[in-house]
């Protein structure tokens, strides 16, 4: 049985918080000024929400994984294999990172598809992961899951219509 390691830090869990928007704030500076320009020249599914949704779900999503990691974090000292699990969170981190500079900066559309599919396996893997150190960790995924799905599908319809 994991011993559970219930003192809150606050420092700890800021920086878990931090390092997840930094990710983010990165990502929208490649964003930036394409969904200004090239993205509004785009044929666009009907379903494609308004661009003012995006930055503040993105923002609560990364907020979500920063909490998760922070609560696998406070189990490091309990489990073997915390390598691992921060190796996929920092890997599924850079490629929601990469899938913005694909599609938003290189507007490579079709590798910017390929690349979010293994990104959704890399987030599913990671919350599977997580959730077997903290269910909560794991659980606060799902979000995060169903958002990419859709954005995946999103990207797919995008690609077609273009």
């Amino acid at each position: 049985m994991l011993k559970r390691n219930k003192k809150f830090q606050f420092l700890p869990f800021i920086i878990c918080i931090l390092i997840p928007l930094i990710f983010g704030a990165i990502g929208g500076l490649l964003t930036m000024e394409s969904v200004k320009t090239w993205y509004t020249t785009l044929n666009k599914p009907s379903f494609n929400p308004p661009n003012q949704i995006f930055g503040p779900v993105w923002s609560t999503l990364y907020v979500l994984m920063g909490i998760a990691s922070y609560l696998v974090w406070k189990q490091r000292k309990n489990i073997v294999g915390y390598f691992w699990a921060v190796t996929i969170y920092f890997v599924q981190l850079v490629l929601n990172l990469l899938w913005s500079f694909l599609f938003f900066y290189q507007h490579q559309i079709g590798f910017a598809l390929v690349e979010i599919g293994v990104l959704l396996l890399t987030i599913i893997v990671n919350a599977f992961i997580f959730y077997r150190i903290n269910k909560a960790a794991g659980l606060l995924y799902i979000p995060y899951i169903l958002w990419v799905s859709f954005a995946s599908y999103l990207t797919y319809s995008i690609y077609i219509l273009n």
